[in-house]
């Protein structure tokens, strides 16, 4: 089986409504591109029907794989998704595609080849965020500044879900995690960091869907107790086996 130069990874949560829609985007794009890829959907703990679903869209998806993870979580799903993975180069997106499929071009190379991670920023210029209410962009920005001036000093937006990982990056990050939550990603970057990898923030369209099944105040107060979960991990040295 050829290489994928591409996989894409999905981590799916009761996401039954929306993963069909998603899916057949995600491959109407990739049918137009002249490299190899794959999909793989990771579904863990739902309760609607998701992993049925999305296995009953493998007739219809090209070199879509479908994973079944009873723990929740969605940095579980990620790094599962991310230890499946075959492709040169593995992009996190969520099963929601907040952010339109064709932006994905920004993130490959030629462009930032000389990055091993690419994420995608709301706030980097040229961003666009559509139909966001005030105060969840106001919670962001809070959560932002706890992690720059905590862990990732220069990063602007480190919960977007759409992020690129070179392959000896993903192999380098994220056997190390330690945290499978929603601040997941703010691990995988500070570990990154910590590992001397370059980290570049690539500007996005971002449309925010109200089907979220984040809980921006409960599950706030839990991000934040991971910063400094994080924060006393650099500190009792959890961070150093980089090579």
């Amino acid at each position: 089986m050829q290489k994928p130069f591409l996989s894409i990874i999905i981590p799916a949560f009761n996401e039954a409504a929306r993963l069909p829609d998603t899916l057949r985007k995600i491959n109407a794009y990739l049918l137009k591109q002249d490299y190899p890829s794959e999909i793989i959907v990771v579904e863990n703990g739902s309760t609607d029907g998701t992993y049925a679903i999305a296995n009953d869209m493998q007739g219809e998806v090209n070199c879509l794989t479908v994973l079944h993870e009873d723990r929740r979580g969605k940095g579980w799903a990620v790094q599962q998704g991310m230890f499946k993975a075959r492709g040169d180069y593995r992009f996190i997106c969520d099963a929601d595609l907040s952010m339109p499929i064709e932006d994905l071009a920004r993130f490959m190379p030629p462009l930032e080849l000389a990055a091993p991670i690419a994420i995608g920023s709301r706030e980097a210029p040229g961003a666009v965020r559509y139909g966001e209410p005030e105060y969840r962009h106001i919670i962001g920005r809070i959560f932002n500044w706890l992690v720059r001036l905590l862990l990732l000093p220069g990063l602007n937006d480190t919960q977007c879900g759409f992020k690129l990982f070179r392959e000896d990056a993903a192999n380098l990050v994220f056997p190390r995690l330690t945290i499978f939550g929603w601040t997941f990603d703010v691990e995988a970057l500070f570990i990154a960091r910590r590992c001397g990898l370059k980290i570049v923030e690539i500007p996005i369209d971002w449309h925010h869907h109200p089907h979220s099944t984040v809980n921006v105040f409960r599950d706030s107060l839990k991000m934040g107790f991971d910063l400094i979960k994080i924060r006393f991990n650099h500190i009792l040295g959890r961070y150093n086996a980089c090579p």
